[in-house]
């Protein structure tokens, strides 16, 4: 266990992140076992990687914009919705994503 403590503090060291080990010595060996185990599991380097891309601009020749059809939700037939939802969620498995960008409650909020 030692050894791989050392190792870990080395990429903890690395990353800035030593402080999950602060109350290291506090806890029962069952527990240290657990959060060695569940730091060892972080992927620090692709963590940094996404933080230091937070606010970046993406060039991408696939990225698509364009306008969709009107559709009110009230309207759509549950076959409809279900077919939606099963393309959805096929899309997420593929590791990919729309973005859809809706205005709604005026009305309400205006009483209109």
């Amino acid at each position: 266990m030692e050894e791989k403590i050392k190792n870990l503090k080395e990429i903890l060291q690395k990353y800035g992140q030593v402080h999950l080990l602060s109350n290291f010595d506090e806890v029962n060996e069952e527990k240290k076992e657990k959060l060695l185990e569940q730091i060892s599991q972080i992927n620090f380097e692709q963590m940094k990687n996404l933080y230091e891309s937070v606010g970046k601009t993406v060039e991408d020749a696939n990225i698509k914009i364009e306008p969709i059809s009107y559709v009110e939700k009230a309207n759509i037939e549950e076959s409809k919705k279900q077919a939606y939802f099963e393309k959805g969620a096929s899309v997420l498995k593929e590791n990919k994503l729309a973005v859809v960008t809706m205005a709604g409650g005026q009305g309400t909020r205006l009483r209109t």
